[in-house]
């Protein structure tokens, strides 16, 4: 009997158990597919909406937040647990831009602070502690990032980093490109260290979540 678990199959699946979104939010998804931009997408996004509210989040901090699809999630929550901030961070001011006009059409005006600008530096100029921070630059630098996230995370707080599985890139040991080796780097850095608890969650693009002890 051929193998039904598949790949393919799998996210599929995990993709039709989330709850129908918002108009907006189906637009923003509609934008992603149309032009092949690498959104989170509708599971993941679910999933760090679920982790937000679990660990009652009011101030989340991303790292790399696109034109707002993740920080739709984030705030969704956020504004669930009673209000609180939510980062949108990016270097690209037209994302922000788009970012800006999707997020005030779901209702979340007042809840972003939005900058455009280097993800790292953004976080080590900006107050903590955060409850939750999401990590989505680029992939060479997630291991330099690590330290002053934990730096930044309060205690009892969330990393959830995504691409940790780089669509199989880790596997192949001839693959020794910067960005592959980050996210090796990065998932060994993290699993080693004992301050964290960490798992990883293989959906889509495989995301880690590491609980700050």
């Amino acid at each position: 009997m051929a193998n039904l678990l598949t790949y393919s199959r799998t996210q599929e699946f995990l993709t039709s158990l989330v709850p129908p979104r918002e108009p907006e939010m189906k637009k923003m998804e509609k934008y992603a597919e149309k032009t092949d931009f690498p959104i989170i997408g509708p599971a993941t996004g679910y999933y760090c909406y679920q982790i937000a509210r679990m660990i009652h989040a009011k101030s989340v901090f991303e790292m790399g937040s696109g034109y707002g699809y993740s920080t739709a999630w984030f705030a969704k929550a956020v504004r669930e647990n009673g209000g609180g901030v939510v980062h949108h961070v990016v270097w690209d001011a037209t994302l922000s831009e788009m970012a800006r006009g999707h997020l005030s059409r779901l209702g979340f005006d007042g809840m972003i602070q939005y900058q455009v600008a280097e993800a790292v530096e953004t976080l080590r100029s900006t107050a903590g502690p955060f409850d939750l921070i999401f990590n989505d630059i680029n992939k060479e630098a997630y291991p330099a990032s690590l330290p002053l996230i934990k730096e930044k995370l309060r205690a009892g707080g969330v990393l959830i980093i995504d691409n940790i599985l780089y669509s199989g890139r880790i596997f192949d040991k001839r693959n020794k490109a910067a960005s592959t080796e980050g996210v090796r780097k990065f998932t060994k850095a993290i699993t080693h260290d004992p301050d964290w608890i960490v798992s990883l969650a293989p959906v889509r693009d495989g995301v880690i979540v590491a609980y700050k002890k």
